[in-house]
């Protein structure tokens, strides 16, 4: 038998508004990844600053676990919700407070649980 172990993602009662998305090959990411969406294709990765692709931009985060390293995937994103700081995963250069004007924007807020 599976034990449940929440992850305190969820950090507020604003609405969850949930979206399939395809998460680009070469990549292992867990819940609360928060992504970026590359302009020429579509995919998301994990939001890095120094990238030049159109995911340097935060704008989703990312409601389950994932493996892409044998070839892109569907997984099911948030695209807007209250989410727990420390329960996200930012990639180079972001932090909460990097990240945090752009997907308030976007209607997901970011808080630190009690």
């Amino acid at each position: 038998m599976k034990e449940y172990k929440p992850d305190n993602l969820i950090a507020g009662d604003f609405p969850l508004v949930t979206q399939s998305i395809t998460i680009a090959a070469g990549q292992t990411l867990e819940r609360g990844a928060v992504l970026g969406r590359i302009s020429a294709n579509g995919q998301y990765v994990l939001s890095q600053v120094k990238a030049s692709d159109g995911s340097e931009s935060p704008n989703v985060v990312l409601a389950q676990n994932i493996d892409t390293t044998d070839g892109e995937s569907e997984a099911t994103c948030y695209l807007s919700g209250q989410f727990n700081s420390a329960a996200l995963t930012f990639g180079a250069g972001h932090t909460t407070g990097s990240a945090m004007h752009t997907l308030r924007q976007l209607n997901i807020y970011i808080s630190e649980s009690v």
